[in-house]
């Protein structure tokens, strides 16, 4: 399993991704699910990926192919104008993939390739945008009332979004609000595992403006997962008490 975020605040987009694959508890490994193409002061482009790990690399490995190509051939990732033709030309690729790998295999290969992607990023002159793309190949953009995407395993962490997330927070926040989520999913959830990967998109600025890998051993995710487990006891002991007798019971 996995779990990728993406979230769109006013002053740019906050994206994290944890880096687990599995099938099952003694085959765990570690693969990256976040990739990143831009043109300095023109564009950027990033994906996350969730599901079949065959299919995600080979939508991947599609994308590099093409951003390589020659200067006469098509680039749906690096010469689309908008971020909406960007989402449409991956979405058509994954939904691609996803009906030739099932049409290979058959009956046997029925529901087992299906995957999903966060398509985020900003194009000069345009709004930074964030897409959830869809295993069918049909997407949905986020709005003021869907300000955030998440895929994989997402109901652990999700509370913890809907509750914190404020639009005009900065991007410090945010990060601090998605490290949060994750820690929460990974303390659920043995499917998800760190590192986690970690990038930040400021408004206008065309490039991936920081970019970390949270590992085991990362100071500040260790004093976000005891500082948030603390407070949680501490809202836990401040709130009333019950009573077994109420009134006249």
């Amino acid at each position: 399993m996995t779990y990728c975020v993406g979230m769109v605040l006013e002053k740019g987009l906050v994206l994290m991704s944890d880096t687990r694959t599995n099938s099952g508890v003694d085959n765990i490994s570690v693969f990256r699910k976040m990739f990143t193409w831009q043109v300095p002061g023109e564009r950027i482009i990033t994906v996350m990926t969730a599901g079949n790990l065959a299919t995600t690399q080979a939508v991947i490995s599609q994308l590099e192919e093409r951003t390589k190509q020659p200067d006469d051939r098509d680039n749906a990732i690096l010469k689309s104008p908008t971020m909406f033709q960007v989402a449409t030309e991956i979405g058509k690729l994954l939904r691609d993939i996803i009906a030739d790998r099932q049409g290979a295999n058959g009956d046997r290969g029925r529901g087992r390739f299906t995957a999903s992607i966060i398509v985020a990023g900003q194009i000069a002159g345009m709004e930074p945008r964030l897409f959830m793309v869809y295993p069918e190949g049909n997407f949905i953009e986020a709005s003021l009332d869907t300000p955030f995407f998440q895929i994989g395993e997402t109901k652990y962490g999700r509370p913890i979004i809907i509750r914190g997330y404020d639009r005009t927070m900065s991007l410090e926040d945010g990060v601090k609000l998605l490290m949060v989520s994750f820690d929460s999913t990974l303390k659920a959830n043995l499917s998800v595992g760190l590192p986690l990967d970690l990038q930040v998109i400021k408004r206008d600025s065309f490039e991936a403006g920081h970019q970390h890998r949270v590992t085991h051993d990362d100071p500040y995710f260790q004093a976000i997962s005891s500082s948030w487990g603390d407070a949680l006891k501490n809202a836990f002991h401040s709130l009333p008490d019950y009573s077994f007798y109420h009134g006249d019971d």
